[in-house]
Order: structure tokens, then C-alpha cells, then sequence
């Protein structure tokens, strides 16, 4: 036993070496036994112009796999793509090889995410200038709000790699069989930054909440995505609106990890949405939990384009804090003053946690 643990620590050590230093891989993990198959559920529309689809993933803990709902998250620099993580069959054990931002995406394994991250590249979308535009045939955008979207069926089906069973892992006995193409591996090898505050928050928040197990949902997470990051204590975070710094340098990751203005210095960008998820404010829009679900209607190659979104609720109302008027009554006036016991009267303390924002499952498409 003691022999064969020691292989297998020299066997992890080789792997390390060859997984390539571009992807960011700041923790090694591998698994003896694969993930669970990926969820299927409906896409939150984007909350903003400039946020990027992250798909949701099985990731480890101490206790077993556990989802990671799919998100909306702002573009950390104009130019920057997404590149999900995956899971690698290798000499017995499951790989997990971490997401990245570039300029390019690169090898995911092949497994089919959805949305577009069908199992090549990234079809969902592309950057025209410092605009990102999206491609409706796959992403879920409600197009009366974001107008700056095409449809393009044709590259969804050149890109999509099929995959029926929902596998969330590349390689190995019952794996996705795509070894990377050398385009993939060119890209893969690229500049690439490491996933942003938002994003790790989010994850973080997901590890913190025993339902998002699998051996507590039995591989069915209830909560699959969320139109907004997680943070601390499976609250949201970035609220829509949120300041990006719109960085001409697609290399140079912005240091706020994701805030994003995009009328900045454009005096005919439209003004963003500038509500706040946070508790504590009266006009925060409720976040919307998008549950899995056990049919492919939710998660198509082609969803509904114009689904109804958020925008049917009640436009939030701006609350400026009130202040106290400045002429008051003369004492004669007001009724004598009362001896109290108790703390002074006075507004209640706002909350601090931010507004929650639904955690996603896996997020596949097919």
C-alpha cells in the first residue's frame, strides 16, 4: 500500500510537469472516480452590455463534487474571452485543468457546455472594436436592452461537438473523444490571466453551500445558474452596471477584476443600468434562480431569442437618502420631550450583504 501510494504521488508529479504553464493551474487537483453527468437548464439573459457567459462546472472539495452554477461576469479588458475548465482523463484519474481569460479560446476537452461553448472555440459572441457583440442563435439576451447582436447558426453547428449524454469530462471510458486541434493548441499556449475576484467569489460561495453537492442532490443541483456572480456567503456580487474599465490593451487584465463602464469617454454609449444588488437598497432588482432541469428544453444550441426578461418587472426607483428639513418647529410647538431607556430612536441599519444571485448548475447546451 505504502508502495502504491508513492507511485501515484510520483505519477501526479509528472502530470503537473505537462500540463502547460499558460493555463494558469494554481492547484493541482485529481479525482479517481469522474464527475457527474452536466445539468441542463435555461440561460439567465445577460444583466449588461460587455458581461461574458462563464459556463457552471463540477469542481472538488474535501466533500465530493460539487456544482458550480454558470454566470454572467464583466469582461475583465476589452478583448478578453473565456476559456472554461474541464476535466482530462489521465493514466487513471481525472484532471482538472482550470479556465483562463485571453484573447483567443482555447482547448476545453471538447466537452459541449452550451451557450455557446459547444465543444470548439467560442460561438456565443465576438468582440467588433471595443463593442461585444452577441450571437443570439446560442445566448440568451433580450434584445429589446442589448441591441448589438447577430445570429449565426451555421458556426454552431461547424463547432458543435455531440455529446447527448451530458459527459463533463474529455478522454478515458465514456469520455469525450476531441484531442485537441493544433489551432486549440496554439491559443492554448498563449497569454492568458487567471479568472477574476468575481468569478472566485463565486466559486467560493458555491463550495460553501452544501446543496450544490452531489452527494447531497444526488448530481441534480437545484440552483444551475445565476445572471450574476456569487460572493460571500452565497450572496451576489457585481451588480449590473457595475464600472469596467474599457482597457485598449486586450493583455492587461484590469486590476478591479471586472468592473465595467462602457459609456466611458462615448458620449452616445447608452447610460448602464446603475441598480445595486446589494442588500439594503430599496430598488435592487430580485435575482432570479434558473434551475436545472431534466429535458433539453432548457438548454439548446438555438434557445428562444427574445425570451421575456427582467425588463417586465417594475423599473427600479432611485432613492436619494433623505436628509432632515432644515427649518423645525419651535420647541412650543413640539411635545415635551420624553425620557427613554432604550437606544435612540433612529432608521435601522442597512444590511451589508450584497443582493443574492441564483447559483447555476452545470450549464451544457445541446
Amino acid at each position: 500500500m505504502r508502495n502504491f501510494k508513492f507511485m501515484r504521488v510520483i505519477l501526479l508529479a509528472l502530470l503537473v510537469c505537462l500540463i502547460p504553464a499558460a493555463s494558469n493551474a494554481a492547484v493541482f487537483i485529481s479525482v479517481g472516480f469522474a464527475p457527474p453527468v452536466l445539468p441542463v437548464y435555461e440561460q439567465p439573459p445577460c444583466p449588461q452590455d460587455g458581461w461574458m457567459w462563464t459556463p457552471g462546472f463540477w469542481a472538488y472539495g474535501d466533500d465530493g463534487y460539487y456544482w458550480v452554477p454558470g454566470t454572467w461576469v464583466p469582461a475583465p479588458y476589452v478583448g478578453a474571452l473565456w476559456t472554461p475548465g474541464y476535466w482530462g482523463w489521465g493514466s487513471g484519474l481525472y484532471i482538472w485543468h482550470p479556465g483562463y481569460w485571453g484573447t483567443h479560446v482555447g482547448y476545453y476537452g471538447g466537452v459541449d457546455y452550451g451557450f455557446g461553448y459547444m465543444g470548439i472555440g467560442f460561438v456565443g459572441g465576438m468582440w467588433a472594436g471595443r463593442e461585444f457583440r452577441y450571437n443570439t442563435a446560442v445566448v440568451h439576451v433580450n434584445t429589446t436592452a442589448i441591441h448589438n447582436t447577430y445570429v449565426d447558426r451555421t458556426s454552431v453547428q461547424r463547432n458543435t461537438i455531440a455529446n447527448d449524454r451530458h459527459v463533463a469530462f474529455s478522454g478515458g471510458p465514456g469520455g469525450i473523444n476531441h484531442p485537441a486541434t493544433a489551432q486549440e493548441n496554439q491559443y492554448s499556449h498563449e497569454r492568458h490571466t487567471a479568472p477574476t475576484s468575481f468569478q472566485t467569489q463565486h466559486e467560493t460561495a458555491a463550495r460553501t453551500n452544501v446543496n450544490n453537492y452531489a452527494n447531497h442532490n444526488g448530481g441534480h443541483p437545484a440552483n444551475a445558474a445565476t445572471d450574476r456572480p456569487l460572493a460571500g456567503g452565497g450572496q451576489h456580487g457585481p451588480a449590473a452596471g457595475g464600472n469596467h474599465t474599457n482597457s485598449s490593451n486586450p493583455g492587461t487584465p484590469n486590476p478591479s477584476a471586472g468592473n465595467h463602464n462602457p459609456g466611458a469617454g462615448n458620449p452616445g454609449a447608452r447610460n448602464p443600468d446603475t441598480r445595486n444588488a446589494g442588500a439594503g437598497n430599496p430598488g435592487a432588482p430580485e435575482s432570479k434562480t434558473y434551475n436545472a432541469s431534466h429535458s433539453n428544453t432548457g438548454n439548446r444550441s438555438e434557445p428562444t431569442v427574445n425570451h421575456p426578461a427582467p425588463q417586465d418587472r417594475p423599473a427600479p426607483q432611485t432613492h436619494e437618502p433623505r436628509t432632515m428639513p432644515e427649518s423645525r418647529p419651535t420647541p412650543e410647538n413640539r411635545p415635551a420631550p420624553q425620557s427613554h431607556t432604550g437606544p435612540p430612536a433612529g432608521g435601522q441599519p442597512h444590511g451589508g450583504g450584497g443582493g443574492g444571485e441564483p447559483h447555476g448548475g452545470h450549464e451544457h447546451g445541446h
